[in-house]
């Protein structure tokens, strides 16, 4: 199984972005670059919320280009963590579950029992958003887009807020969870030393130019110069 972007072209506005590459399932990749490189169009193209001008998109050799974001076997999680905090988080999972009513269904609180305690937030079905800490609502979040039970996690800078420790926390937590659920995580990152902590593996975006996934260590250890310019010369 494999997450392929096979000559992917796509454009937005006067931008444009080139993709080829193979994804491994099971793997958690880094992307970094510049801003306005096109890691969120990259994102957008993997998500289904921008369709490319040509090129295929394929999930286990399934192609999946035209599909609408929720017929894809992927979920993104961003900063903002599309909760609501005047529901329970337990209303709050039941709407991810069930998007047309919210309404439980038969299991359906014991699922959100398991993935909130998964996350660390055993106990926390029936709190609000409001009532909780930036990182327990980062949990949250994370809980809402694992419920959805799809292969492909990516993730759009979402703990870009948190400070440092909890930060490494949270990527330490998604490490364990995607060794678990065997997830394909894609996780969009300024700080070099997210993709050192969390991916073995890493994808430059340049100009538009996204390259297929390089050994992490060895890439940040001796970055050909675009990344080397951007990094700062570290």
């Amino acid at each position: 199984m494999a997450l392929r972007l096979e000559t992917i072209r796509a454009r937005a506005g006067t931008f444009d972005l080139t993709a080829d590459l193979t994804v491994a399932a099971g793997q958690c990749v880094a992307v970094i670059g510049a801003s306005g490189s096109g890691k969120s169009t990259l994102l957008d193209v993997i998500a289904g919320f921008r369709d490319p001008i040509s090129g295929a998109l394929r999930w286990d050799g399934t192609e999946i280009t035209h599909l609408a974001p929720a017929e894809r076997p992927i979920s993104i999680l961003f900063q903002d963590t599309n909760l609501f905090p005047h529901l329970t988080l337990q209303q709050n999972l039941a709407l991810a579950l069930n998007p047309g009513t919210g309404r439980l269904q038969r299991g359906d609180a014991e699922r959100i029992d398991t993935v909130l305690a998964r996350v660390g937030l055993a106990g926390f079905a029936p709190r609000r958003l409001s009532e909780m800490s930036g990182g327990q609502q980062s949990r949250a979040a994370l809980a809402r887009v694992l419920i959805q039970a799809r292969p492909v996690l990516l993730l759009d800078e979402p703990f870009a807020a948190l400070g440092p420790a909890l930060k490494h926390e949270m990527l330490d937590l998604v490490s364990e969870v995607a060794q678990a659920e065997n997830l394909t995580i894609l996780l969009v990152s300024h700080d070099p030393n997210d993709a050192r902590r969390f991916a073995r593996q890493t994808i430059v975006v340049e100009n538009g130019v996204v390259s297929p996934p390089q050994d992490t260590q060895t890439l940040l250890d001796n970055p050909p110069p675009g990344l080397r310019a951007y990094l700062g010369g570290r």
